[in-house]
């Protein structure tokens, strides 16, 4: 079985960025099929445009843009490619990294596939710092992955019965709509009255109620970055938003540059 060193990904390196700790690669992939294989860091990988499929041993992920896996060590999996271009950001963290940050394991063995959209965020963000900063970015990025990967712990850490039944179904209902819903309709659908929804969000999600809906269609418009033929108006539109400056203000307050400016860093190979 092949062991893929650092900075070491199947497919055509369009960039490879060496920080202190971490190594952080831009790959095109341009194999149908990788057969199973593992890498000797831990690392990320966030998928900016087309699809693949990755197995291992416990899962099977059909990954898309915008979706976001860790592999921990020594993680054994392989890839199936469809037909058409597919790109994937990779962050490597070296075992030095993680001792330097973190006292003790952070994360268990394997892979998973990341759902939480203030996860995704931050992964967002450290692309947007890689590729506008460089190596000066070291600090940003640093701090950046020490909030996602304590992000992770947490979540394993978490004990799902402890969450009530609600909150499962208020998640998915506001990842699957992309109407907009006023919090008395939201209440309605699963069964709690306005105000205890209100109060109890963010002990559950982390944030505001109207914070998480905006990461959510600033996502959903990020999946739409690499469509060329969609002006930002008709992204804007198609996510959710009431108008384009709507959309500029709100992608603006997550991520700190316009969307047009973030799309271009996102198309620059």
């Amino acid at each position: 079985m092949r062991v893929l060193k650092t900075g070491e990904f199947f497919g055509e390196t369009n960039e490879t960025i060496q920080l202190s700790g971490l190594t952080i690669t831009d790959t095109e992939y341009t194999l149908d099929k990788v057969d199973w294989h593992y890498h000797e860091n831990a690392y990320f990988t966030f998928i900016l445009a087309g699809n693949v499929q990755e197995k291992s041993r416990k899962h099977d992920h059909i990954c898309s843009p915008g979706s976001l896996l860790f592999h921990n060590w020594q993680d054994t999996h392989c890839n199936i490619k469809p037909p058409g271009y597919t790109r994937g950001f990779q962050i490597e963290l070296s075992t030095e990294w993680f001792n330097s940050v973190f006292a003790d394991k952070m994360v268990s063995s394997g892979s998973m596939i990341i759902h939480n959209p203030l996860m995704k965020k931050l992964m967002y963000n450290v692309f947007r710092e890689s590729k506008l900063s460089g190596k000066q970015g070291q600090l940003s990025i640093d701090s950046l992955l020490t909030e996602l990967v304590a992000g992770i712990s947490a979540s394993e850490k978490s004990n799902p019965e402890r969450k009530p039944l609600w909150v499962k179904k208020l998640r998915d209902l506001l990842h699957s709509s992309t109407t907009d819903r006023t919090l008395s309709s939201l209440a309605a659908e699963i069964n709690l009255h306005p105000v205890y929804l209100s109060r109890s969000f963010p002990k559950y999600f982390k944030c505001s109620l109207g914070d998480y809906i905006r990461t959510i269609k600033i996502q959903r418009a990020l999946k739409l970055f690499a469509e060329k033929e969609m002006s930002m108006t008709q992204i804007a539109f198609s996510c959710g938003f009431a108008d384009q400056s709507h959309f500029i203000r709100s992608f603006r307050s997550v991520h700190s540059i316009t969307p047009l400016h973030y799309q271009r860093i996102l198309l620059k190979r």
